[in-house]
């Protein structure tokens, strides 16, 4: 392919540029052969003339299709140059905010200076198992594919970080580590990941420090091995060290740090235990203030300390020895703050009892004099004699900071060598995997020592590095078998052997270290003669004789001579190591330097640079006299090339891995970029040269399918074959007519560097002229539809134009006539309106007049009707008075004249008495006379009352007719004396009319002045009036206004508490399914560490029980496992309670109410003392019985009659009184059901009722009872009358029959025998009358004492109310809430204590009542055997209804104790769901243990009851944990047990869980035991078989969800296949073991057929369903979130047509109520959002309001990732991002980017009977159960 057919016009290329390294330009012209200048136009517009290079004619590399930019792998790129793979990096880091991009096996991390959320364990879980091309790059992924690779090819493997300081190294290296530990996990219980991980903070406290670069430096490189065993799990770990730089301990630059650990130490002070180190601020010590910045901001060096204290804790190192080492280092910064004084030039001297000496001394306990005067003087050894020499101050202070920095040295040694220690493991190592966090290629302005050292050990990297790549490269050619070409790359083994080599630079530095006068100069000169002009790698500077140039393969390095020799030399002296070393105070300070003498490879470092710490496993060799000597003194060089060529055999032996780490700008900004910064780092750490290494062979590789799918459009269909591989050649050799660019493999087709870009360029073509046609044909469409819509638009404009014409037109003659109408209308009206006006005023001239003449003539009328009234009345008056006069007169003569004769006849009278007198003394004799004159007087006296009543009477009414006239005669006088004042007062008025007919002119003349100002007033009033109205509307507005606006606000307050109850509702229901959830986390870890816990039993038995010749050890897994899972359906023993609340999690529930516990705790107490009471009770009853059974037994026959009766009549007592019991509980239960609320328990509500009528019914009945206590003692006095002598047997009729009966006994035996039984008759009477007035008295007590608590509730009530109504409405109604919800809570305390109390009750009658009527049928039964036939016959006979006994079944099945463990094995551990249990009826092995349940409970055989429980709780776990992984078994299992547990409730005998039973099924209730605890146990071992489902769901669907929901396209053709790099992914091309997303409906056909075939219940097969959608749509979306090239617009498509599948199949199942869909939603809305528009605010505003299922973090995500896969596809903007983030900032959203896979939702097992009869159940033979028989 010539360069003509690629440099086109609009083609694009690269060209350099110096300040962004390369710019992108476009071509104006076509390029022809022989050009020396191309035209191109940069992206800004500007022309430009690019000139070629004459010599080499190289144009300018090529600008990838912009489908390929922002690709996973570099090596996906057509074309592979600097310019593609820096623009690459560039967009991910940029635009994409994507930090990590493979290139080959290299993962590039780009530093972001920024935390990311991508680092948590749900990050880890999504990469964990995945293949390392199916998701997006990661430093997990590479941790990943080491550890699957450790674990398949049983071989070591090595992760090699690499990059200059601040790059993140550090971090990568730790995620890494953080990864291993999570996957993997420990061993053993010591938990090994957290000690390595915890070695990480230890060590950068001690290794690290701030830097210019970067505020976590690493100033030291690492190497961890990190051990595994056979099963791949950590074990131990163990790290090597190298180049420690030493010189910061002395010296830091500006802005920089000192350690950490200095400045840890510092800020922590002031803790107690700190005190003696007498440390104080940083500030104050030399070696932590020369950097000038001792604080880094937002780090707490203070809480820095407290984590790295707590890390040594982890790591075994014990308080003693970190407090030594806290010494040794305050003892440091306390020797830098040694000061000295210069003598004189060569001599120099401490003064005496210097502080900062004396402390150090104090410190390190050791002598003040020798250290001082050794740090003034050293000591010269010579052949013959040995001599101390003073030192000047200078050397003085050199020898400080190196004694500094060995002691340093020393230390950080020895914490490495306890951190191995203590990661050290016991078990044998099977593999590792290492992690090597080293220095990159390092170059600066002055380059010394250190980064010499340094550079040389990125070229032996560099160099291992190339092989391994050469090596893949040679094997996926040999895999495919294509012809091998050697490539050319750069080996860098000359310029190791110009470092290395014998006479190379290390050699000769050695050399020139011995020498006594070696110099930096003349190693220099050695230099330049040795190899300058004889290696071309090796230069001389030009102005300079003390450095030298080395071309390494990153670049050319100029370095300084000067202290080279001394940093190889590494110079202490050893006097001031002898003073440290002879310290007794201080043993740990001698421990740092007791193997410097024995190790093979000794600590040692550079005066001024970095120290080497290697650790070895090789031994040395038996040590000569001499050697160690020898040995101590190998340069830093020399240790360094040893320590060098280990790592590198080590990491040859392993497969490496290489992490390279990119520092984006050197200023710490976040996600900001720097082209030279970059493109720098590219070159130094390799990445260029894998690319270059790549490009120089066949970089891109397709497979045969993949070829097929993506340029399928470059074929017609004749070219289209059967054989795949076939019509691929083909094409190829059509459109590619130079073979070498590219080649055939076994499955893939292998291309030259920009084969692939030709390729896209013929199929964009291809497609753009297709595009171009469709566009023609749909604009010539568009076009035609435009014009005849345009047509057809302007025919109805014509036609509507012209009728509107028209109608104008006839609206213009309408308007003319009816213009004339009007005029004639009008004129008529004018001239009538001017006659009525003239009519009118006539009229209204006429009726004034008329009207004044009239008012006249009535004036006048009216004034002489008025003086003829005058008239009358004046002469009336005057008549009436002359006739008063004369009456007047009159009555005073008659009056005067009868006065005189009643006057005489008075006197008359008095003479007749005086002669009566006489007459009486003359006629004393005559008394009959006076008697009639007496009665004749009464009867006078009568009438003389009467009269003098009707006297009295006519007198009051004469006095008030005589008081009317008087008053008429006053009245009379004063009309008289009115007239004339009348007559006078006329005259008066006259004079005054003529007066006020003067005023009345004067007051007319008034009165208009008055009128018009009434006038004026009235329309000021008016006025005023109008504008009161009118303030008046304003105020009524204002306050209809106020009334609605106090109408909305309650509204909205009604609306606001409706929407806060309803938050509140949803919230309680979150809390309530959290708490549910936490509890089944709780009970599935308890069922691990259960399963766990009988793993280790089953090992240590193994290990333990080894058996011995002659003994045999029983199994005791069955009794063990009955032991522990043992729960007593009552509470029958005190130790139960504790032990059952061992057995409950304790985070099962909240923190419990303190008063409710108490009083749970006083309950138990109570009911402890009830069942003791109860069990003494009926122990005494059993010991009375069989006491009275031997009585009888002994004594003889029992008793005959009355005795038999009695025992009947007390059955038949005692069974009325067990119903009228039945009755009264069920009466009390109904009342105390009810609403519960205050009014419940108050008088006259109905449990109040029925308390009252209990009472009385009691109350009737001990009266009944004492009538019957009466008669039964007049009985006895009758008896004992009737045993006495036979004279006094003939008293009364039932005396003689009662003797008569006596006599009939045959001895006096007999008659004491029948007298001891009426006397017990009579005592047991008495006893239960007594008992009767004890229960009467106790219950009116409690009714007394629950008035008074009631009376005491209502005051309590009414308190609460007024304090409530104080209170503002939020709070009253939060307070009344409170309030309920405790009073609610309370009351339900008491009223399941009534009901257990009154359940207690019951059960013990119903107990005690069978075993009277036992005991009472045996006594009849015996009674009846021994009466004679006589007896018999002389007893009335009583008529019997005996029932027909049919065979009817109880539904019980009855099996004997020791078939137990036959009947679990046959009916749990050996039944197959896929066998036997397929034919059987759903949920058959649930109903038979529930019928042998329910016999065992009519027996009353508690420990029947509970062994035959524990055992199939143990049976069905053993099943689960041997075959916990087939479906169709945890289905099974699931179903029954859920079905036994609806049993368990169905027959409880609970009203709640009996309302849908048939009255057959009600008989089978349960009688004898409450297994209420037995069915919590049972759904807690159902929730564990649903996790288990739903475990076992998810590893079945794990593999198929990706495959089918993402990858696969299930609307062939939609998605193109883009090109891929080395890291391919997993094909979406359906091959036979891909799995697609009918693999996944058909398995969810298995698992729903499944479950209803094993009858689970529907509302929990809606639950499985819903769990496994979640799994489904979580996996897939976590998937889409971590795959750049699964978000496109095609792909979006594809998954919501997979997930209308999956709603298809929910429709279809008829699940679409279960909740299944909702948890798609966060899929279905990414979906959505990869097919939306994403240009402008209005779409980011619909993307906000259509993504409420997905957080912030995943929106911003998507978009991030969207990519095209076609050039007409755009990329989502930066701008519109932001846009989005800006919209979404307020949503209070998780920021956890993905979503939790794990999660399981609460299950719950709602109720559902069964409809099934027990008695018509059959066992199937084939169960093996004949040993059970139906009852």
């Amino acid at each position: 392919m010539a360069a003509t057919e690629l440099y086109t016009k609009h083609a694009r290329v690269w060209i350099p540029d110096p300040e962004e390294v390369w710019k992108s330009a476009e071509l104006l012209k076509d390029y022809k052969e022989g050009d020396k200048v191309i035209q191109l136009r940069l992206e800004e517009g500007k022309d430009l003339e690019y000139c070629l290079d004459p010599k080499t004619k190289e144009l300018p590399p090529l600008r990838n299709p912009d489908i390929l930019v922002g690709e996973n792998d570099l090596t996906a790129l057509s074309y592979l140059h600097e310019p593609a793979v820096l623009h690459n990096l560039k967009v991910r880091f940029i635009d994409s905010k994507l930090i990590y991009t493979y290139c080959g096996i290299v993962l590039v991390a780009i530093n972001p200076y920024e935390q990311l959320p991508i680092y948590g364990e749900d990050i880890i879980n999504a990469y964990s198992g995945q293949n390392m091309g199916d998701m997006d790059p990661h430093i997990f992924a590479v941790a990943e594919e080491a550890y699957k690779q450790m674990a398949r090819d049983e071989r070591n493997q090595s992760i090699i970080v690499s990059g200059e300081s601040g790059a993140g190294k550090t971090v990568s290296a730790k995620y890494a580590m953080r990864y291993f530990a999570t996957v993997s996990g420990s061993a053993s219980e010591a938990n090994v990941e957290e000690k390595v991980l915890a070695s990480n903070p230890i060590m950068e406290s001690i290794g690290n420090a701030k830097t210019t670069r970067n505020d976590n430096s690493s100033r030291f490189g690492k190497y961890i091995e990190i051990g595994f065993d056979k099963r791949y799990r950590i074990i131990g770990a163990n790290m090597r060290t190298y180049l420690l730089e030493k010189s910061r301990v002395v010296f830091q630059a500006e802005e920089e740090r000192n350690y950490h650990i200095f400045y840890q130490l510092c800020a922590s002070a002031a803790l107690p235990e700190f005190k003696t180190l007498r440390l104080g601020n940083a500030n104050y010590f030399h070696y932590t203030k020369q950097g000038g910045s001792p604080v880094i901001d937002g780090i707490d060096d203070a809480n820095e300390m407290v984590h790295t204290r707590q890390a040594c804790t982890l790591l075994g190192i014990n308080d003693s020895y970190q407090m030594g080492i806290f010494r040794i280092l305050a003892g440091l910064l306390h020797l830098g703050n040694v000061g000295f004084t210069s003598r004189d030039a060569d001599s120099c001297t401490i003064p005496p009892k210097h502080e900062p000496l004396t402390i150090f001394c104090d410190l390190m306990g050791v002598e003040y004099q020798e250290m001082s005067h050794w740090l003034c003087h050293r000591k010269l050894a010579t052949a013959s004699e040995t001599y101390i020499k003073p030192i000047s101050k200078l050397q003085a202070i050199n020898a400080r900071d190196a004694l500094a920095k060995h002691i340093y040295a020393k230390l950080f040694n020895w914490i490495v060598d306890h951190v191995n220690k203590a990661l050290h493991s016991t078990v044998k190592q099977h593999s590792f995997i290492g992690v090597l966090d080293i220095y990159g290629f390092e170059t600066f302005e002055i380059n010394s020592f250190e980064q010499f050292c340094i550079n040389y050990a990125n070229e032996k990297l560099q160099q291992q590095f190339n092989m391994h790549v050469f090596k893949l490269e040679q094997e996926e050619y040999m895999k495919e078998q294509i012809p091998w070409t050697l490539i050319d790359f750069y080996d860098n083994q000359p310029c190791i052997n110009l470092i290395e080599a014998k006479l190379g630079i290390l050699d000769l530095l050695d050399e020139e270290c011995k020498m006594p006068k070696g110099s930096d100069d003349s190693w220099a000169q050695k230099l330049y003669n040795t190899h300058l002009n004889k290696c071309a790698l090796f230069e001389k500077p030009r102005m300079s004789n003390k450095a030298f140039i080395i071309q390494h393969f990153a670049d050319k390095v100029e370095y300084q001579c000067e202290g080279f020799l001394e940093k190889n030399k590494d110079t202490v002296y050893e006097e001031q190591i002898k003073v440290l070393k002879s310290s007794k105070k201080f043993k740990m300070l001698s421990e740092l330097f007791q193997d410097e003498e024995k190790a093979l490879s000794p600590t040692s470092a550079t005066s001024s640079g970095r120290m080497l710490l290697s650790r070895t496993a090789v031994k040395p060799a038996k040590a000569r006299p001499g050697q160690a000597s020898k040995e101590h003194k190998k340069t830093v060089g020399h240790q360094f090339r040893n320590s060098l060529h280990l790592l590198m055999e080590t990491l040859n032996a392993t497969t490496p891995h290489y992490v390279r780490c990119i520092k984006p700008n050197d200023f710490k900004f976040p996600f900001t970029f720097d082209e030279k910064r970059a493109v720098q780092q590219l070159r130094a750490c390799g990445v260029l040269e894998t690319i270059r290494i790549s490009a120089a062979g066949f970089p891109s590789r397709w497979t045969y399918q993949e070829f097929f799918s993506r340029y399928r459009v470059l074929m017609k269909q004749k070219d289209v074959l059967c054989d795949r591989k076939q019509t691929c050649k083909n094409l190829l050799e059509k459109l590619i007519l130079d073979k070498d660019k590219y080649q055939f493999g076994k499955t893939k087709i292998f291309f030259r560097a920009g084969q692939v870009a030709y390729l896209e360029k013929i199929r964009a073509d291809k497609l753009r002229v297709a595009c171009i046609r469709i566009q023609k044909t749909i604009r010539g469409w568009l076009m035609r539809k435009k014009y005849l819509r345009m047509r057809k638009a302007a025919i109805t404009i014509q036609r509507y134009v012209r009728g509107y014409q028209a109608r104008c037109y006839a609206k213009f003659l309408r308007r003319t006539r009816a213009a004339i109408i009007l005029q004639k209308f009008q004129r008529m009206y004018v001239v009538r309106k001017r006659y009525h006006l003239m009519r009118a005023t006539t009229i209204v001239l006429q009726s004034l007049l008329r009207g004044y003449i009239a008012r006249n003539k009535y004036q006048r009328m009216l004034r002489e009707h008025k003086a003829i009234i005058i008239q009358k009345h004046m002469r009336g008056w005057l008549a009436r008075v002359r006739y008063c006069r004369s009456l007047k007169a009159i009555v005073y003569l008659q009056c005067c004249y009868r006065r005189m004769m009643a006057k005489r006849e008075l006197k008359k009278l008095k003479i007749e008495a005086r002669s009566v007198e006489r007459y009486k003394k003359l006629n004393i004799g005559m008394e009959n006379k006076i008697m009639q004159l007496q009665r004749k007087v009464d009867e006078q006296h009568k009438d003389y009352k009467s009269l003098l009543e009707k006297l009295t009477s006519l007198e009051t009414t004469y006095n008030t007719e005589t008081e009317k006239l008087r008053s008429d005669v006053e009245r009379f006088r004063m009309s008289e004396e009115e007239a004339k004042n009348a007559t006078n007062r006329v005259h008066v008025l006259q004079e005054e009319i003529t007066k006020l007919r003067k005023e009345l002119h004067q007051t007319q003349s008034e009165k208009k002045t008055i009128e018009e100002w009434a006038d004026k007033y009235k329309q000021e009033t008016e006025q005023l009036l109008s504008e009161l109205k009118e303030q008046n509307t304003l105020l009524k507005k204002e306050k209809e206004e106020l009334n609605r606006r106090i109408q909305d606000q309650a509204k909205e307050m009604t609306e606001t508490m409706e929407k806060k109850l309803v938050e509140e509702t949803k919230q309680l229901e979150l809390d309530l399914n959290d708490e549910r959830l936490r509890y089944q986390n709780l009970l599935n870890e308890f069922s691990r560490l259960e399963e766990r816990y009988d793993d280790l039993r089953d090992e240590v038995n193994l290990m333990v029980s080894i058996p011995k010749p002659g003994h045999k050890r029983t199994d005791s897994t069955h009794s063990s496992n009955e032991s522990e899972y043992t729960f007593s359906s009552e509470i029958t023993e005190t130790e139960d309670l504790p032990l059952r609340m061992e057995q409950e999690p304790s985070e099962k529930k909240e923190p419990l109410d303190m008063s409710l516990f108490l009083k749970l705790q006083k309950r138990v107490t109570e009911l402890e003392q009830e069942k003791q009471s109860l069990q003494d009770e009926l122990d005494r009853k059993e010991e009375q019985a069989l006491r009275t059974k031997t009585r009888e037994e002994v004594e003889g026959p029992p008793v005959r009659g009355a005795e038999l009766e009695y025992e009947s009549l007390k059955r038949q007592e005692l069974e009325s009184e067990n119903k009228k019991l039945k009755n009264e509980l069920n009466e009390l239960r109904k009342a105390l059901l009810e609403k519960s609320s205050p009014e419940v328990t108050a008088p006259g509500a109905p449990a109040y009722r029925v308390l009252l009528d209990q009472l009385t019914s009691v109350s009737e009945e001990l009266e009944v009872r004492k009538e019957e206590v009466l008669i039964l003692r007049s009985q006895l006095v009758s008896q004992k009358e009737a045993i006495q002598p036979k004279e006094d047997k003939n008293t009364m009729t039932d005396a003689t029959i009662l003797l008569e009966d006596v006599q009939k006994m045959k001895d006096k035996g007999e008659i004491a025998q029948a007298y001891i039984g009426l006397k017990e008759t009579n005592r047991l009477l008495e006893s239960q009358l007594q008992s009767q007035k004890k229960s009467h008295d106790n219950e009116l007590e409690a009714l007394r004492g629950e008035i008074q608590s009631l009376k005491e509730e209502n005051n309590r009530q009414q308190q609460l109310l007024a304090q409530n109504l104080q209170l503002p409405p939020e709070a009253r109604i939060e307070a009344s809430l409170q309030h309920e919800i405790t009073r609610l809570t309370n009351e339900n305390l008491d009223l399941m204590e009534q009901l257990e109390k009154q359940d207690k009750t019951v059960r013990k009658l119903k107990k005690q009542l069978k075993v009277f009527a036992k005991k009472i049928g045996e006594l009849e039964v015996g009674q009846m055997e021994n009466i004679s036939p006589g007896q018999i016959i002389d007893e009335p006979i009583r008529p019997v209804n005996i029932p027909r006994k049919e065979k009817d079944f109880q539904g019980m099945l009855e099996y004997k104790k020791d078939d137990e463990p036959k009947l679990v094995k046959n009916l749990i551990l050996d039944l197959k769901p896929r066998g036997v249990a397929v034919n059987l009826i759903p949920g058959l092995p649930a109903y038979i243990l529930f019928m042998c349940v329910r016999h065992a409970d009519y027996l009353n055989d508690d420990q029947k009851v509970r062994s035959l429980l524990t055992s199939t709780i143990n049976g069905i776990k053993k099943v689960l944990k041997k075959r916990g992984d087939d479906f169709e078994t945890v289905s099974f299992w699931l179903s029954n047990t859920c079905r036994f547990l609806h049993c368990l409730k169905q027959y409880s005998g609970e009203e709640g869980f009996m309302k849908h039973n048939t009255p057959r099924q009600n008989e089978h209730c349960l009688t004898n035991f409450d297994l209420a605890e037995y069915r919590q146990v049972l759904s807690d071992l159902a929730i564990q078989i649903y996790q288990q489902l739903v475990r076992v769901l998810e590893n079945i669907l794990q593999p198929m969800i990706v495959s089918g929901m993402l990858e696969h396209e299930t609307i062939q053709g939609v998605s193109g296949v883009k090109p891929p790099g080395l890291r391919k992914r997993t094909s979406s091309i359906a091959d036979e073991g891909t799995y697609t997303l009918d693999s996944i409906i058909r398995q969810l056909n298995t698992f729903h057929s499944v479950m209803c075939q094993h009858g689970m219940d529907p509302e929990l097969i809606k639950q499985v369903v819903k769990q496994t959608f979640y799994i489904t749509g979580a996996v897939t979306l976590n998937n889409l979130l971590l795959r750049k090239d699964m978000c496109s617009w095609s792909k979006g498509m594809q998954i919501r047509y997979n997930v209308s599948q999956l709603e298809e199949w929910l429709r279809d199942k008829n699940l679409m109520n279960s909740g299944a869909k909702e948890t798609l939603e966060p899929l279905i809305q990414a979906a959505q959002l990869l097919q939306v528009k994403k240009k402008t605010d209005e779409d980011a505003e619909a993307i906000c309001s259509m993504c409420n299922a997905l957080t912030t973090a995943q929106i911003v995500k998507v978009l991030n990732l969207y990519t095209p896969v076609n050039e007409f596809e755009e990329r989502v903007s930066i701008s519109f991002i932001r846009t989005i983030q800006m919209r979404l900032r307020d949503r209070k959203d998780s920021p956890q980017l993905l979503m939790d896979a794990k999660h399981i939702f609460p299950v719950t097992f709602p109720f559902n009977p069964s409809s099934l009869a027990l008695e018509t159940i059959q066992i199937p033979a084939s169960l093996g159960l004949a040993f059970i028989s139906r009852v």
